[in-house]
Protein backbone atom coordinates (compact mmCIF):
# COMPACT_ATOMS: atom_id res chain seq x y z
CA UNK A 1 0.00 0.00 0.00
CA UNK A 2 1.46 2.72 -1.13
CA UNK A 3 -0.18 6.59 0.16
CA UNK A 4 -1.15 9.52 -2.47
CA UNK A 5 0.05 12.28 0.24
CA UNK A 6 3.93 13.00 1.86
CA UNK A 7 2.41 14.20 5.34
CA UNK A 8 1.86 11.35 7.90
CA UNK A 9 -1.94 11.24 9.88
CA UNK A 10 -1.51 9.99 13.55
CA UNK A 11 -3.92 8.46 14.95
CA UNK A 12 -5.29 8.05 18.69
CA UNK A 13 -6.69 4.76 19.76
CA UNK A 14 -9.12 4.12 22.50
CA UNK A 15 -12.86 2.68 23.13
CA UNK A 16 -13.98 3.86 20.19
CA UNK A 17 -10.86 2.15 18.17
CA UNK A 18 -9.99 -1.08 20.03
CA UNK A 19 -10.66 -3.88 17.71
CA UNK A 20 -8.93 -5.49 15.06
CA UNK A 21 -11.40 -4.17 12.35
CA UNK A 22 -11.59 -0.84 13.37
CA UNK A 23 -7.44 -0.45 13.44
CA UNK A 24 -6.97 -1.70 10.23
CA UNK A 25 -9.81 0.44 9.10
CA UNK A 26 -7.92 3.15 10.21
CA UNK A 27 -5.00 2.10 9.22
CA UNK A 28 -6.46 1.52 5.20
CA UNK A 29 -8.20 5.07 5.54
CA UNK A 30 -4.68 6.64 5.99
CA UNK A 31 -3.49 6.19 9.53
CA UNK A 32 0.20 6.22 9.26
CA UNK A 33 1.33 6.00 12.93
CA UNK A 34 -1.18 5.12 16.18
CA UNK A 35 -0.69 6.91 19.43
CA UNK A 36 -1.54 5.01 22.74
CA UNK A 37 -2.77 7.46 24.95
CA UNK A 38 -0.67 6.90 28.61
CA UNK A 39 -3.19 9.03 30.35
CA UNK A 40 -6.38 6.54 29.53
CA UNK A 41 -6.41 2.38 29.77
CA UNK A 42 -4.45 0.03 32.16
CA UNK A 43 -1.60 -1.82 30.75
CA UNK A 44 -3.41 -4.87 29.65
CA UNK A 45 -5.57 -2.45 27.27
CA UNK A 46 -2.78 -0.79 25.88
CA UNK A 47 -1.03 -4.25 25.40
CA UNK A 48 -3.72 -5.68 23.91
CA UNK A 49 -3.76 -2.84 21.20
CA UNK A 50 -0.63 -2.97 20.31
CA UNK A 51 -0.59 -6.51 19.60
CA UNK A 52 -3.70 -5.37 17.24
CA UNK A 53 -1.25 -2.78 15.56
CA UNK A 54 1.26 -5.66 14.85
CA UNK A 55 -0.55 -7.86 13.77
CA UNK A 56 -2.49 -5.53 10.84
CA UNK A 57 1.37 -4.77 10.47
CA UNK A 58 2.31 -8.13 9.83
CA UNK A 59 -1.33 -8.84 7.72
CA UNK A 60 -0.44 -6.04 5.08
CA UNK A 61 3.08 -5.79 4.92
CA UNK A 62 3.65 -2.24 5.92
CA UNK A 63 5.89 -0.82 8.44
CA UNK A 64 3.52 1.02 11.05
CA UNK A 65 4.61 3.02 13.60
CA UNK A 66 3.59 3.33 17.43
CA UNK A 67 3.73 6.58 19.85
CA UNK A 68 3.24 6.05 23.32
CA UNK A 69 2.52 9.26 24.94
CA UNK A 70 2.80 9.72 28.67
CA UNK A 71 0.42 11.77 30.54
CA UNK A 72 2.98 14.00 32.84
CA UNK A 73 2.80 15.30 36.05
CA UNK A 74 -0.77 16.78 36.28
CA UNK A 75 -1.47 19.17 38.88
CA UNK A 76 -4.82 19.07 40.39
CA UNK A 77 -7.01 20.73 42.97
CA UNK A 78 -8.43 18.31 45.95
CA UNK A 79 -12.32 17.77 46.49
CA UNK A 80 -15.12 19.90 47.83
CA UNK A 81 -17.66 19.21 50.19
CA UNK A 82 -20.43 20.16 48.07
CA UNK A 83 -18.42 18.09 44.87
CA UNK A 84 -18.24 21.42 43.61
CA UNK A 85 -18.24 25.97 44.01
CA UNK A 86 -19.41 28.95 41.97
CA UNK A 87 -16.21 31.13 42.28
CA UNK A 88 -17.18 34.69 41.20
CA UNK A 89 -14.69 37.49 39.87
CA UNK A 90 -13.50 40.38 41.97
CA UNK A 91 -13.86 37.57 44.89
CA UNK A 92 -11.05 36.00 47.21
CA UNK A 93 -9.91 32.23 46.92
CA UNK A 94 -7.00 30.68 48.96
CA UNK A 95 -4.95 27.42 47.27
CA UNK A 96 -3.55 25.55 50.27
CA UNK A 97 -1.80 21.97 51.79
CA UNK A 98 -4.53 21.69 54.20
CA UNK A 99 -6.44 18.43 52.77
CA UNK A 100 -9.56 19.02 54.47
CA UNK A 101 -12.80 19.57 51.97
CA UNK A 102 -13.21 22.44 50.48
CA UNK A 103 -15.65 25.11 50.21
CA UNK A 104 -16.50 28.36 47.90
CA UNK A 105 -13.51 30.44 50.01
CA UNK A 106 -10.46 27.98 49.99
CA UNK A 107 -9.08 24.05 48.33
CA UNK A 108 -6.61 21.99 48.66
CA UNK A 109 -4.07 21.80 45.65
CA UNK A 110 -1.55 18.96 47.02
CA UNK A 111 1.70 20.39 45.12
CA UNK A 112 4.17 21.86 47.76
CA UNK A 113 6.12 22.66 44.94
CA UNK A 114 4.07 25.02 43.38
CA UNK A 115 3.86 27.27 46.14
CA UNK A 116 8.02 27.25 47.02
CA UNK A 117 7.83 28.46 42.95
CA UNK A 118 4.87 31.34 43.43
CA UNK A 119 5.21 34.75 43.38
CA UNK A 120 2.90 37.88 43.62
CA UNK A 121 1.25 38.30 40.22
CA UNK A 122 1.75 34.63 39.30
CA UNK A 123 -1.66 33.81 37.34
CA UNK A 124 -3.02 29.99 37.99
CA UNK A 125 -5.03 28.50 35.37
CA UNK A 126 -7.99 25.82 36.35
CA UNK A 127 -10.01 23.88 34.29
CA UNK A 128 -7.96 24.49 31.39
CA UNK A 129 -7.75 28.31 31.86
CA UNK A 130 -11.86 28.53 32.06
CA UNK A 131 -10.99 29.85 35.70
CA UNK A 132 -7.79 32.44 36.07
CA UNK A 133 -6.62 33.48 39.41
CA UNK A 134 -3.96 36.05 40.32
CA UNK A 135 -1.49 35.73 43.34
CA UNK A 136 -2.13 38.39 46.04
CA UNK A 137 -0.16 36.64 48.58
CA UNK A 138 1.66 33.34 49.09
CA UNK A 139 3.71 31.43 51.34
CA UNK A 140 5.32 27.74 51.39
CA UNK A 141 2.09 25.89 52.35
CA UNK A 142 -0.38 28.79 50.69
CA UNK A 143 -1.31 31.07 48.14
CA UNK A 144 -4.20 33.88 48.56
CA UNK A 145 -5.33 34.60 44.91
CA UNK A 146 -8.57 37.06 42.98
CA UNK A 147 -10.34 35.88 40.75
CA UNK A 148 -9.85 37.09 37.64
CA UNK A 149 -12.39 35.00 35.70
CA UNK A 150 -15.07 32.96 37.32
CA UNK A 151 -16.64 30.14 37.09
CA UNK A 152 -17.80 26.76 38.25
CA UNK A 153 -14.80 25.06 40.07
CA UNK A 154 -15.11 21.25 40.96
CA UNK A 155 -13.31 17.66 42.30
CA UNK A 156 -9.72 17.75 40.88
CA UNK A 157 -9.84 19.82 38.21
CA UNK A 158 -6.31 19.85 36.78
CA UNK A 159 -4.08 23.59 37.68
CA UNK A 160 -1.90 25.26 34.90
CA UNK A 161 0.64 27.68 36.28
CA UNK A 162 1.99 29.62 33.20
CA UNK A 163 4.55 32.21 34.51
CA UNK A 164 7.19 30.21 36.49
CA UNK A 165 9.21 27.10 36.05
CA UNK A 166 8.24 24.71 38.42
CA UNK A 167 10.63 22.55 39.99
CA UNK A 168 8.55 19.09 38.86
CA UNK A 169 10.20 15.78 38.03
CA UNK A 170 10.09 15.35 34.55
CA UNK A 171 8.28 12.02 34.88
CA UNK A 172 5.92 11.09 37.53
CA UNK A 173 6.04 7.78 39.33
CA UNK A 174 3.08 6.51 36.76
CA UNK A 175 5.16 8.06 34.07
CA UNK A 176 8.09 5.73 35.55
CA UNK A 177 5.61 3.19 35.27
CA UNK A 178 4.40 3.71 31.99
CA UNK A 179 8.37 4.18 29.89
CA UNK A 180 9.08 1.17 31.83
CA UNK A 181 6.18 -0.40 30.63
CA UNK A 182 6.14 0.56 26.93
CA UNK A 183 10.23 -0.01 26.86
CA UNK A 184 9.17 -3.21 26.83
CA UNK A 185 6.27 -3.26 24.49
CA UNK A 186 8.77 -2.31 22.02
CA UNK A 187 6.97 1.27 20.93
CA UNK A 188 8.82 2.84 18.41
CA UNK A 189 8.41 6.77 19.63
CA UNK A 190 8.27 7.96 23.56
CA UNK A 191 6.16 11.59 23.46
CA UNK A 192 7.19 13.64 26.78
CA UNK A 193 4.49 15.74 28.36
CA UNK A 194 4.81 18.93 29.69
CA UNK A 195 8.58 19.18 29.06
CA UNK A 196 10.11 22.42 30.63
CA UNK A 197 13.56 21.99 29.91
CA UNK A 198 16.46 20.05 28.07
CA UNK A 199 16.97 17.66 31.05
CA UNK A 200 13.55 16.62 31.30
CA UNK A 201 14.45 14.88 27.76
CA UNK A 202 17.93 13.81 29.18
CA UNK A 203 16.29 11.82 31.99
CA UNK A 204 13.85 9.91 29.60
CA UNK A 205 16.37 9.07 27.15
CA UNK A 206 18.70 7.60 30.05
CA UNK A 207 15.68 5.59 32.00
CA UNK A 208 14.40 4.14 28.12
CA UNK A 209 17.75 3.15 27.66
CA UNK A 210 17.82 1.55 30.25
CA UNK A 211 14.65 -0.02 30.56
CA UNK A 212 14.36 -1.07 26.54
CA UNK A 213 16.27 -4.00 25.23
CA UNK A 214 19.92 -3.22 23.99
CA UNK A 215 19.63 -0.93 20.91
CA UNK A 216 15.97 -0.91 20.68
CA UNK A 217 15.11 2.13 22.79
CA UNK A 218 12.51 4.34 21.34
CA UNK A 219 13.17 7.93 19.62
CA UNK A 220 11.93 10.72 22.16
CA UNK A 221 9.24 12.97 20.93
CA UNK A 222 9.01 16.38 23.39
CA UNK A 223 5.82 17.68 23.37
CA UNK A 224 5.87 21.70 23.21
CA UNK A 225 2.87 22.80 25.71
CA UNK A 226 4.38 24.99 28.23
CA UNK A 227 5.80 28.78 27.97
CA UNK A 228 8.91 27.49 29.60
CA UNK A 229 9.32 24.93 26.75
CA UNK A 230 8.66 28.00 23.83
CA UNK A 231 11.58 29.79 25.99
CA UNK A 232 13.91 26.91 25.71
CA UNK A 233 13.05 25.42 21.99
CA UNK A 234 16.42 25.73 20.60
CA UNK A 235 17.85 23.21 23.63
CA UNK A 236 15.25 21.11 23.73
CA UNK A 237 15.07 19.86 19.83
CA UNK A 238 18.49 19.74 20.18
CA UNK A 239 18.08 16.49 22.47
CA UNK A 240 15.02 15.91 21.02
CA UNK A 241 13.99 12.84 18.09
CA UNK A 242 10.89 14.80 17.28
CA UNK A 243 8.81 17.48 18.14
CA UNK A 244 4.52 17.35 19.14
CA UNK A 245 2.92 20.78 19.05
CA UNK A 246 0.76 20.18 21.63
CA UNK A 247 -1.89 23.08 21.06
CA UNK A 248 -4.16 22.14 24.09
CA UNK A 249 -2.22 23.50 26.88
CA UNK A 250 0.16 25.73 25.01
CA UNK A 251 -3.25 27.82 24.39
CA UNK A 252 -4.39 27.40 28.14
CA UNK A 253 -1.26 28.51 29.27
CA UNK A 254 -0.36 31.43 26.69
CA UNK A 255 -2.56 33.94 24.98
CA UNK A 256 -4.69 31.83 21.77
CA UNK A 257 -3.74 34.44 19.68
CA UNK A 258 -0.28 33.62 20.35
CA UNK A 259 -0.22 30.02 19.10
CA UNK A 260 -0.53 29.98 15.33
CA UNK A 261 3.14 32.20 15.07
CA UNK A 262 4.77 29.94 17.47
CA UNK A 263 3.28 26.93 15.71
CA UNK A 264 4.50 28.13 12.35
CA UNK A 265 7.78 29.02 13.83
CA UNK A 266 8.66 25.60 15.86
CA UNK A 267 7.11 23.90 12.38
CA UNK A 268 10.00 25.26 10.35
CA UNK A 269 12.99 25.00 13.39
CA UNK A 270 11.92 21.31 13.51
CA UNK A 271 11.65 21.07 9.15
CA UNK A 272 15.45 23.22 9.16
CA UNK A 273 16.82 20.83 12.01
CA UNK A 274 15.60 17.59 10.27
CA UNK A 275 13.36 16.43 12.74
CA UNK A 276 9.80 15.26 12.55
CA UNK A 277 6.85 17.72 13.91
CA UNK A 278 3.22 16.45 15.04
CA UNK A 279 0.74 19.38 14.89
CA UNK A 280 -1.97 18.39 17.45
CA UNK A 281 -5.08 18.67 19.58
CA UNK A 282 -8.79 19.73 18.73
CA UNK A 283 -7.89 19.71 14.63
CA UNK A 284 -11.30 18.06 13.78
CA UNK A 285 -12.97 18.40 16.88
CA UNK A 286 -16.38 18.33 15.69
CA UNK A 287 -16.26 15.05 14.16
CA UNK A 288 -16.21 13.61 17.65
CA UNK A 289 -19.82 13.52 17.07
CA UNK A 290 -20.49 14.71 13.96
CA UNK A 291 -19.48 12.52 10.52
CA UNK A 292 -18.56 16.18 8.51
CA UNK A 293 -16.15 18.80 10.12
CA UNK A 294 -16.22 22.69 10.11
CA UNK A 295 -14.83 24.74 7.29
CA UNK A 296 -12.61 25.98 10.35
CA UNK A 297 -10.85 22.73 11.42
CA UNK A 298 -10.37 22.03 7.40
CA UNK A 299 -9.02 24.84 7.35
CA UNK A 300 -6.37 24.03 10.33
CA UNK A 301 -5.90 21.33 9.09
CA UNK A 302 -4.55 22.44 5.41
CA UNK A 303 -2.76 25.40 7.80
CA UNK A 304 -0.46 22.74 9.00
CA UNK A 305 0.40 20.87 5.62
CA UNK A 306 1.00 24.13 4.03
CA UNK A 307 3.62 24.94 6.70
CA UNK A 308 5.32 21.42 6.35
CA UNK A 309 4.44 19.61 9.19
CA UNK A 310 5.65 15.88 8.94
CA UNK A 311 2.56 14.88 10.78
CA UNK A 312 -1.02 15.90 11.62
CA UNK A 313 -3.11 13.88 14.07
CA UNK A 314 -6.24 13.27 15.37
CA UNK A 315 -6.88 12.38 19.41
CA UNK A 316 -10.30 11.93 20.75
CA UNK A 317 -11.58 12.05 17.10
CA UNK A 318 -10.34 8.24 16.71
CA UNK A 319 -10.27 7.26 20.56
CA UNK A 320 -13.64 8.08 21.77
CA UNK A 321 -15.43 9.56 19.20
CA UNK A 322 -18.84 8.47 17.07
CA UNK A 323 -16.57 8.37 13.85
CA UNK A 324 -13.15 7.61 14.14
CA UNK A 325 -12.17 5.91 10.07
CA UNK A 326 -13.76 8.61 8.93
CA UNK A 327 -12.06 11.07 10.77
CA UNK A 328 -8.86 9.75 9.44
CA UNK A 329 -10.64 9.68 5.47
CA UNK A 330 -10.89 13.40 5.93
CA UNK A 331 -7.82 14.24 6.67
CA UNK A 332 -6.41 11.77 4.38
CA UNK A 333 -8.50 13.73 1.76
CA UNK A 334 -7.36 17.37 2.80
CA UNK A 335 -3.97 16.63 2.49
CA UNK A 336 -3.99 14.84 -0.84
CA UNK A 337 -6.11 18.11 -2.08
CA UNK A 338 -3.41 20.18 -0.97
CA UNK A 339 -0.60 18.66 -2.06
CA UNK A 340 -1.95 18.64 -5.17
CA UNK A 341 -2.28 22.64 -4.92
CA UNK A 342 1.19 24.33 -7.10
CA UNK A 343 1.74 26.32 -4.30
CA UNK A 344 1.78 24.22 -1.96
CA UNK A 345 5.16 23.20 -3.85
CA UNK A 346 6.36 26.63 -3.80
CA UNK A 347 6.15 27.21 0.13
CA UNK A 348 7.85 24.21 0.58
CA UNK A 349 10.39 25.78 -2.03
CA UNK A 350 10.36 28.70 -0.26
CA UNK A 351 10.87 27.67 3.15
CA UNK A 352 13.95 25.07 2.69
CA UNK A 353 16.60 26.03 5.08
CA UNK A 354 18.63 24.57 7.59
CA UNK A 355 22.59 24.21 8.24
CA UNK A 356 24.05 21.78 5.36
CA UNK A 357 28.01 21.41 5.68
CA UNK A 358 28.20 17.77 5.59
CA UNK A 359 28.39 14.77 2.32
CA UNK A 360 25.40 13.79 3.25
CA UNK A 361 23.69 17.19 3.10
CA UNK A 362 24.92 17.79 -0.37
CA UNK A 363 23.91 14.80 -1.60
CA UNK A 364 20.12 14.63 -0.52
CA UNK A 365 20.33 18.21 -2.21
CA UNK A 366 21.59 17.45 -5.29
CA UNK A 367 18.60 14.25 -5.46
CA UNK A 368 16.01 16.76 -4.65
CA UNK A 369 17.44 19.03 -7.54
CA UNK A 370 17.75 16.34 -10.41
CA UNK A 371 14.27 15.47 -9.44
CA UNK A 372 13.21 18.79 -9.96
CA UNK A 373 14.77 19.24 -13.13
CA UNK A 374 14.94 15.96 -14.94
CA UNK A 375 11.36 13.07 -15.13
CA UNK A 376 12.50 11.52 -12.28
CA UNK A 377 9.89 9.63 -10.60
CA UNK A 378 11.39 8.74 -6.93
CA UNK A 379 14.74 9.06 -4.54
CA UNK A 380 15.66 6.16 -3.33
CA UNK A 381 17.68 5.99 -0.25
CA UNK A 382 19.66 2.84 1.59
CA UNK A 383 19.24 4.65 5.32
CA UNK A 384 20.86 2.07 8.71
CA UNK A 385 19.50 4.79 11.20
CA UNK A 386 17.21 6.82 9.48
CA UNK A 387 19.10 9.50 9.27
CA UNK A 388 20.07 9.99 5.47
CA UNK A 389 15.61 9.15 4.52
CA UNK A 390 15.07 12.58 7.37
CA UNK A 391 17.82 14.57 5.43
CA UNK A 392 16.10 13.67 2.04
CA UNK A 393 12.62 14.84 4.33
CA UNK A 394 13.99 17.95 4.77
CA UNK A 395 14.38 19.17 1.22
CA UNK A 396 10.67 18.64 0.99
CA UNK A 397 11.24 17.02 -2.72
CA UNK A 398 7.81 17.10 -4.82
CA UNK A 399 8.57 13.26 -5.47
CA UNK A 400 8.00 10.41 -3.24
CA UNK A 401 10.81 9.42 -1.22
CA UNK A 402 11.50 5.47 -0.88
CA UNK A 403 13.59 4.55 2.08
CA UNK A 404 15.17 1.66 2.31
CA UNK A 405 16.38 -0.31 5.32
CA UNK A 406 17.59 -3.45 6.60
CA UNK A 407 16.22 -2.25 9.72
CA UNK A 408 12.47 -2.76 10.79
CA UNK A 409 12.62 -0.19 13.70
CA UNK A 410 13.80 2.19 11.51
CA UNK A 411 11.24 1.58 9.30
CA UNK A 412 8.77 1.89 11.54
CA UNK A 413 9.77 5.60 12.82
CA UNK A 414 10.42 6.64 9.68
CA UNK A 415 6.06 6.16 8.91
CA UNK A 416 6.26 9.65 10.96
CA UNK A 417 8.52 11.55 8.59
CA UNK A 418 7.22 13.58 5.61
CA UNK A 419 7.13 11.93 2.51
CA UNK A 420 8.92 8.50 3.46
CA UNK A 421 7.76 5.23 2.05
CA UNK A 422 9.62 2.64 3.61
CA UNK A 423 11.08 -0.78 2.25
CA UNK A 424 12.65 -3.52 3.89
CA UNK A 425 15.55 -4.75 2.49
CA UNK A 426 18.36 -7.24 2.78
CA UNK A 427 22.12 -6.18 3.36
CA UNK A 428 24.03 -4.66 0.64
CA UNK A 429 27.32 -5.63 -0.32
CA UNK A 430 27.28 -3.76 -3.70
CA UNK A 431 26.15 -0.81 -5.40
CA UNK A 432 24.88 -1.91 -8.30
CA UNK A 433 22.83 -4.66 -6.24
CA UNK A 434 21.33 -1.80 -4.21
CA UNK A 435 20.42 0.28 -7.27
CA UNK A 436 18.40 -2.93 -8.69
CA UNK A 437 16.59 -3.23 -5.25
CA UNK A 438 15.77 0.58 -5.28
CA UNK A 439 14.40 0.20 -8.94
CA UNK A 440 12.77 -3.39 -8.23
CA UNK A 441 11.05 -1.16 -4.82
CA UNK A 442 9.82 1.70 -7.03
CA UNK A 443 8.27 -0.94 -9.45
CA UNK A 444 6.64 -2.94 -6.92
CA UNK A 445 4.70 -0.19 -5.38
CA UNK A 446 3.90 1.48 -8.72
CA UNK A 447 6.42 4.43 -7.97
CA UNK A 448 7.59 3.96 -11.80
CA UNK A 449 7.14 1.68 -14.83
CA UNK A 450 10.45 0.25 -16.54
CA UNK A 451 10.70 3.50 -18.84
CA UNK A 452 11.20 5.73 -15.80
CA UNK A 453 14.46 6.77 -13.70
CA UNK A 454 14.75 7.32 -10.33
CA UNK A 455 17.89 8.59 -7.81
CA UNK A 456 19.48 6.02 -6.11
CA UNK A 457 21.60 7.17 -2.67
CA UNK A 458 23.99 4.56 -0.22
CA UNK A 459 26.69 5.22 1.71
CA UNK A 460 29.60 3.10 1.07
CA UNK A 461 30.69 0.83 2.88
CA UNK A 462 27.01 -0.48 3.21
CA UNK A 463 25.72 -0.44 6.74
CA UNK A 464 27.90 2.45 8.78
CA UNK A 465 25.57 5.11 9.64
CA UNK A 466 25.82 8.80 8.71
CA UNK A 467 28.02 7.21 5.82
CA UNK A 468 25.76 8.76 2.68
CA UNK A 469 28.55 9.48 -0.08
CA UNK A 470 26.97 8.65 -3.43
CA UNK A 471 24.28 9.31 -5.71
CA UNK A 472 22.91 7.75 -9.18
CA UNK A 473 20.41 8.50 -11.63
CA UNK A 474 19.01 4.84 -12.81
CA UNK A 475 16.95 3.60 -15.07
CA UNK A 476 14.50 1.12 -14.05
CA UNK A 477 14.47 -1.70 -16.60
CA UNK A 478 17.98 -2.29 -14.43
CA UNK A 479 15.66 -4.04 -12.25
CA UNK A 480 15.53 -6.81 -14.82
CA UNK A 481 19.59 -7.18 -14.10
CA UNK A 482 20.88 -10.06 -12.17
CA UNK A 483 16.85 -11.50 -11.86
CA UNK A 484 17.91 -14.90 -10.87
CA UNK A 485 19.62 -13.00 -7.59
CA UNK A 486 17.71 -12.81 -4.14
CA UNK A 487 16.29 -9.17 -3.01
Amino acid sequence: MRRNRKVKIVATLGPASSTYEVIRGLYEAGADVFRLNMSHGAHDEIRERYDIIRKVEADLGRPIGVLADLQGPKLRVGVFANGAEELAEGAGFRLDLDETDGDATRVCLPHPEIFQSLEVGARLLVNDGKIRLKVTACGPDFADCTVVAGGTISNRKGVNVPDVILPLAALSAKDRSDLEFVCALGVDWLALSFVQRPEDVAEARALSTHFAPKGQAPAILSKIEKPSAVDRFDDILAVSDGIMVARGDLGVEMPVHAVPPIQKSLVRSCRHAAKPVIVATQMLESMIESPMPTRAEVSDVATAIYEGADAIMLSAESAAGHYPIEAVQTMNNVAAEVECDPLHADIMAASRGGKKSSIADGIVTAAREISETTDIKAICCYTESGATALLVARERPSVPIIAMTGDQRTARRLALSWGCHCVATQTMERFKMAVVNAARAALADNFATRDDQIVVTAGVPFNTPGSTNILRVAPCDESLIYSTEPG
